[in-house]
């Protein structure tokens, strides 16, 4: 009997030895074999963060470089007109499933606006925009996705590095299992689709578990989401959009136009460009001017501060007008049914 249990325990050392030893060799070749803009990012996220530089020359060395995803972001967006873009998000079975969902969750919805001052539908829009309800949140790897991107994806290559960092914070603030947790080709998180600094900033605990889990949990998810718009300058009760008239082209209209889609024109120099809403608007309310190209005509649209912030979420134009009809389209399908 002492004969095998002496045998069971040198079988256990020895088993552990060579354990031991097939980390040690493991992290000696990831550090052998990572790139040097790799190391160089250990390096800081070791001074800076205080990480240990054995256990991030781990991850990375078991990290995939993906291919496929730098072909998914450097594909130019098809020429299409706005109502084909419109038509991706505003139809029948969006609408359909946004009243759906408000009705699923119409408690915390009917919360998160009484707290952060954003309607309940530019909350249930965004949501189905960005993953339609929680059905579509993708299926790339998240330490895949951003390593990729921060080292093969020049262009952007500050942008995603900075996200890497921001990910591993948040994986040791939350305790999620790195190689697990899945998104977007671009790295975004979850039902709301948070990028991990977004994730760190403003995703709250909105049902009081204790836990801020945005993968899962539809109550975080919409309580984020309406404070990630708060903390961007929401204005309750505030306009969002209005249509516009634009008559004979002033000298003003191009430098209005090329002003991008921050509100900065007041509605009163916007007139002396022969650019008209055609709602009742303070003189001195601050707008941009939104062209919106169908398949025959121009629209034109005044933004203000609200339609701003709904482009800090994606900053197409054609994205947050999808959001916003998609808004309208689903609170009037949800009270017709009342």
């Amino acid at each position: 009997m002492q004969f095998i249990q002496r045998n069971k325990l040198l079988r256990f050392i020895l088993a552990t030895f060579i354990g031991i030893i097939s980390v040690s060799w493991s992290t000696a070749f990831a550090s052998a074999t990572l790139r040097p803009e790799i190391k160089h990012f250990i390096d800081e996220m070791v001074t800076e963060h205080g990480f240990i530089q054995s256990q991030l020359e781990a991850i990375f060395g078991q990290v995939q470089f993906q291919p496929a995803i730098i072909k998914l972001i450097s594909t130019p967006p098809s020429s299409i007109s706005w109502n084909q873009y419109r038509a991706r998000f505003v139809n029948a079975q969006r609408i359909k499933n946004g009243v759906s969902f408000w009705n699923a969750h119409a408690q915390k919805l009917q919360q998160a606006s009484q707290t952060f001052g954003v309607p309940e539908e530019i909350i249930v829009a965004i949501i189905g925009v960005e993953t339609a309800y929680g059905a579509t949140t993708g299926n790339h790897r998240v330490i895949d996705a951003l390593t990729t991107l921060a080292f093969d994806y020049p262009r952007r290559a500050e942008f995603f590095r900075s996200e890497l960092a921001q990910y591993l914070l948040l994986v040791r603030e939350q305790n999620f299992d790195l190689f697990s947790l899945k998104g977007s080709y671009a790295g975004a998180i979850g039902i709301p689709q948070f990028m991990p600094g977004s994730y760190r900033r403003y995703a709250i605990d909105f049902d009081g578990d204790g836990k801020i889990d945005l993968t899962t949990n539809t109550a975080d998810a919409i309580g984020s989401v309406a404070n990630y718009l708060k903390e961007y300058g929401w204005e309750a009760g505030g306009p969002i959009i209005t249509r516009a008239h634009v008559g004979v082209m002033s000298e003003f209209y191009q430098e209005i136009l090329q002003a991008g889609i921050e509100p900065i024109h007041p509605i009163k120099k916007l007139r002396q460009a022969n650019i008209i809403p055609l709602e009742k608007i303070d003189e001195e309310r601050l707008a941009t001017l939104i062209e919106l190209k169908d398949d025959d005509n121009m629209q034109y649209w005044l933004g203000f501060n609200n339609f701003y912030v709904v482009t800090r979420y994606n900053r197409s134009t054609f994205y947050a007008m999808s959001v916003l009809q998609l808004a309208d389209a689903i609170r009037s399908a949800r009270n017709a049914k009342k």
